[in-house]
């Protein structure tokens, strides 16, 4: 791939959504020096087309809307038995919405409390993105109205991020912290006990979380055949659920890597807590400051790659195979989009997953063999993301008072996006895949003839 073809190819990916205490400025102010008349009624005719175009979504649910004047338009769906109320209390919620068509501002201003959720987050999502690919003619009468709509403009802070150079290391793990530093204790409402977080592997349909984060971490280990006094490397082991599982459960010796200090801070608790500093260790260090030359059997990369970038893909496998010994088994566990896509991620690039990017598989594929890795085996996991994600979501719902004690008004950007996530997998616009890789070089097949009791 050349210069101008991969840089093309970074540009297409940008807004994709991605898999995976720092102090950030949240809050979003209203002018309010610009005042509302909210005497002012809506046109009959105008709520007529509003309602004529909400019908047209078919929206599977009873939705209805309240405007700043205080008046409201219902549509009925087809499960009566479910119902939304979106309370819109400034007209700049609908100006600005079909300006952008972006869900980023339908977010700021839910944050803002200029829009307001009473229902299911997960049936707000639906709503919203059934709107959103509904095709609708803006007919004279709306397009005049709307430049009419005289709403409040949100002002947002500059994260601390967005004023570092793109793909420079420093924005790296400012981005990291950012995600990752908002404090152990906000991950800990939502996630499994082990805090693994990235997608889960439901063997059977009655499997709970926990139970299906371990046998994600027993399958990462089969398929890698981990052995004994094997040495693994794992690039952005988060809180430490695999190198945990690997070392006690098969023996390994582990080493993880991340670039969050809350992570560093609870593996290094946990690490003299269990008496395994004997086989497991983890230090802060960028996957592209790796220096080790053939030191390790195996090497996982479970959730990671997407905060890697196009662009990078070459050092990423790089310096991997450098890390690698011969013989030995690399698992590159990442998201990808499928042929069509959601579009408007842009929420999840800002307030989420900052400089995310998930390709099409074939990109992941394509780097790899380029970097001399040799394609074992490629393993879809969509369906078990939707369930991950589901499960996140709906424990982070029953932990929503103390997840907004640590986050504020955030925690209904991440209700939202762990939503939006899960919708975009069960919908087949992301997928996720296990990638399993040997070295080129090795030459001869030093791994089982089949997939049976190895990758089945």
């Amino acid at each position: 791939m050349n210069k101008q073809e991969l840089k093309a190819e970074t540009a297409k990916y940008q807004s994709s959504p991605v898999d995976t205490d720092m102090s950030v400025d949240t809050d979003m102010s209203i002018d309010t020096d610009m005042s509302v008349d909210t005497d002012m009624s809506i046109d009959a005719d105008m709520l007529k087309w509003l309602r004529t175009t909400i019908e047209a979504a078919q929206v599977p649910f009873d939705s209805k809307f309240d405007f700043w004047t205080g008046e409201s338009i219902s549509v009925k769906g087809v499960n009566a038995e479910r119902s939304i109320t979106i309370a819109i209390k400034d007209p700049g919620v609908i100006s600005q919405v079909v300006k952008t068509r972006d869900t980023l501002v339908l977010l700021e201003h839910l944050v803002a409390g200029t829009l307001k959720i009473t229902g299911s987050m997960d049936d707000a999502v639906t709503l919203f993105r059934k709107l959103h690919q509904t095709e609708f003619v803006q007919t004279e009468q709306f397009v005049q109205w709307v430049k009419e709509l005289q709403g409040n403009e949100l002002f947002l802070p500059t994260q601390s991020w967005e004023k570092l150079t793109v793909d420079s290391q420093e924005r790296n793990k400012e981005v990291i912290k950012f995600h990752y530093d908002v404090g152990n204790d906000f991950y800990k409402l939502w996630l499994d006990p082990s805090m693994a977080y990235s997608c889960a592997r439901f063997e059977r349909d009655d499997m709970t979380l926990e139970e299906a984060q371990l046998a994600k971490l027993d399958a990462i280990c089969k398929k890698l055949l981990l052995k004994p006094g094997e040495k693994l490397l794992d690039i952005g082991c988060g809180w430490g659920a695999l190198i945990k599982r690997a070392a006690t459960k098969y023996g390994a010796i582990c080493h993880g890597i991340t670039l969050s200090e809350e992570q560093l801070a609870h593996n290094k608790e946990w690490i003299a807590r269990e008496g395994l500093s004997d086989k497991v260790t983890v230090e802060l260090l960028n996957y592209r400051n790796l220096q080790f030359d053939g030191v390790f059997d195996k090497v996982s990369s479970i959730g990671m790659v997407e905060h890697v970038g196009i662009a990078n893909y070459p050092i990423y496998y790089k310096n991997i195979m450098n890390a690698l010994k011969p013989g030995g088994l690399f698992l590159n566990h990442g998201i990808a989009v499928n042929s069509h896509f959601m579009p408007q991620t842009k929420f999840i690039l800002r307030y989420v997953f900052p400089d995310g990017q998930a390709p099409f598989v074939s990109s992941y594929l394509d780097a790899a063999q380029k970097g001399g890795f040799e394609i074992v085996d490629l393993d879809c996991w969509r369906p078990h993301y939707v369930k991950t994600l589901r499960a996140w979501a709906h424990n982070l719902d029953n932990k929503v008072d103390a997840a907004k004690a640590i986050m504020g008004e955030r925690t209904l950007i991440w209700q939202f996006y762990l939503y939006f996530t899960a919708q975009c997998f069960e919908h087949g616009y992301n997928s996720v895949y296990q990638m399993l890789l040997k070295r080129s070089d090795d030459g001869l097949w030093n791994l089982p003839m089949t997939r049976n009791d190895w990758l089945s």
